[in-house]
């Protein structure tokens, strides 16, 4: 178990230092979220006191990828950013958007 969680932490630190390195060269984008989208959606998806999503957040979230961010919900990912994979999986619902059939 001890060495799952060290794995897990690792790929965290890998992806986020592979998406810095990319950041400089262009803009960043994730799902087909824009940075300046992420940015507004992630009081909506951090504990302990989530926020209703912005009209920002929702805008940006309708034109991500939702079967990608959906493929991060059992991901060490979402957590090594601070956000809540439930939450995130319940963003789409609050901005009045239809999830993955899978999600």
């Amino acid at each position: 178990m001890v060495k799952m969680c060290s794995f897990n932490k690792l790929m965290t630190i890998l992806v986020v230092a592979m998406l810095v390195s990319f950041e400089g060269s262009r803009a960043f984008t994730f799902c087909n979220m824009s940075e300046d989208g992420l940015t507004a959606c992630k009081p909506s998806v951090m504990k302990p006191n989530p926020s209703d999503p912005t009209a920002e957040c929702c805008k940006d979230l309708s034109a991500a990828d939702l079967d990608c961010l959906c493929g991060y919900k059992t991901s060490p990912v979402l957590p090594g950013f601070g956000i809540d994979p439930t939450l995130a999986m319940g963003l789409p619902a609050k901005c009045g958007l239809t999830p993955p059939a899978n999600c």
